[in-house]
């Protein structure tokens, strides 16, 4: 057997141990047990509800990402569940860039249930008139600016308690909702990429099939040119340097390694869960080995094919992209 060309350290890894031993762990009958759904990075939900505040809306986007970024805005009432909607957002999701925005709509009845400190109201209105008498020309004062001091007018205490919890019930069901959006968008993101792979796993068959005959045709015209040539070569020589070709251009574990990479990524769609970045690991590995085809090509049939490949492959990394 000819020596690998990519040297000792990628040929002595492991193939997969982790998968390998997780399936043979369990019985083949329990496997669809295992079984996870594809969830899509990219999504999006909103909520609304009607509270006794107002009109309360939740509303949540997500994008592929490295690993898990949340952000939120929110009103300063609920600046408080900001840990806690952290929390419950890391315990469904596990990667994307996720924006949460949360809005309160007063409602005009609203207005109503303010309670106007009247004490403290005359306090600072005393105050502002000794103030306004060392100044020249002092700016009058505007009511607004008023209600913005700090114990002027309050709400009833437990209408804060009652908001947090409607946001929190709402949260969740938007979380819920982006979550099905998601699960929907990677079905779909698997399917495309089960198809390209099912044609890369062809494109490797067709090579391997007609990889003896490219093989023998190379034999044969080299043969053939000597022959014409009428010069006197030496038999043992020229086997030499003939199956010194054969082997520069014998690609059997290059389709080797595209099969076992074309199986584990099968095995990892059909496993599910969170296995973007396994995927696009794989991505990697499978164009190395078409590149590496393309370079030993010595025939317009395998260039074809290797150029094929890393289309299609080309085409899976761009949905995996998507997959969380």
């Amino acid at each position: 057997m000819r020596p690998d060309l990519r040297g000792p350290t990628y040929a002595a890894r492991p193939m997969y141990a982790p998968i390998t031993s997780c399936y043979t762990k369990y019985p083949a009958a329990q496997h669809g047990a295992l079984n996870k759904m594809i969830h899509s990075m990219t999504a999006f939900a909103r909520e609304s509800a009607a509270t006794k505040q107002g009109i309360l809306t939740v509303e949540m986007r997500s994008v592929n990402h490295r690993y898990l970024d949340s952000s939120f805005k929110l009103p300063d009432a609920l600046r408080t569940l900001e840990p806690r909607l952290r929390e419950k957002t890391g315990n469904v999701l596990t990667r994307g860039k996720v924006d949460c925005m949360i809005r309160l709509q007063s409602h005009p009845a609203q207005l109503d249930k303010l309670e106007i400190d009247s004490g403290r109201l005359r306090a600072l209105v005393a105050a502002t008139r000794i103030i306004a008498a060392q100044l020249e020309n002092p700016t009058p004062i505007n009511p607004l600016d008023v209600l913005q001091f700090p114990g002027i007018y309050s709400a009833p205490e437990e209408s804060e308690e009652q908001l947090q919890a409607e946001t929190l019930s709402l949260f969740d069901q938007a979380l819920a909702s982006m979550q099905q959006n998601r699960q929907r968008e990677g079905s779909r993101l698997a399917t495309l990429v089960r198809d390209r792979l099912t044609q890369v796993e062809a494109a490797v068959i067709i090579t391997r099939e007609i990889l003896p005959a490219l093989m023998q045709h190379q034999r044969d015209r080299i043969t053939t040119r000597i022959a014409d040539l009428g010069a006197d070569i030496d038999q043992g020589r020229l086997e030499q340097e003939l199956v010194y070709l054969a082997q520069r251009a014998d690609v059997d574990e290059e389709l080797d390694r595209l099969d076992a990479h074309i199986g584990e990524v099968s095995r990892t769609l059909k496993k599910g869960g969170p296995c973007g970045r396994r995927l696009d690991f794989l991505m990697q590995e499978l164009n190395r080995e078409a590149n590496t085809l393309s370079s030993k090509s010595q025939a317009s049939t395998t260039t074809q094919s290797a150029v094929e490949l890393k289309v299609l492959i080309e085409q899976m990394r761009e949905q995996i992209q998507n997959i969380e």
